[in-house]
């Protein structure tokens, strides 16, 4: 590789702007996209995994399913 194509390469735009990480706040890393770290990457998935992330549902359902009618 010469010279001119090292230069060249380093000009490559990244795919998508660096966001800051959901965990942390600090710049997103690449290769643990939208994550800083695989750190905050395994917390997030923990935190999915346990439970503690839910979507939230209506409080009587039998309400809900009576005005679907």
């Amino acid at each position: 590789m010469s010279s001119e194509s090292k230069k060249s390469g380093s000009n490559v735009e990244p795919l998508r702007a660096t966001r800051p990480c959901p965990e942390c706040g600090r710049p997103s890393a690449r290769e643990h996209y939208p994550f800083c770290s695989a750190r905050c990457r395994n917390v997030d998935l923990n935190r999915w995994l346990s439970g503690s992330y839910a979507i939230p549902v209506a409080d009587d359902e039998s309400k809900a399913d009576d005005e679907d009618r």
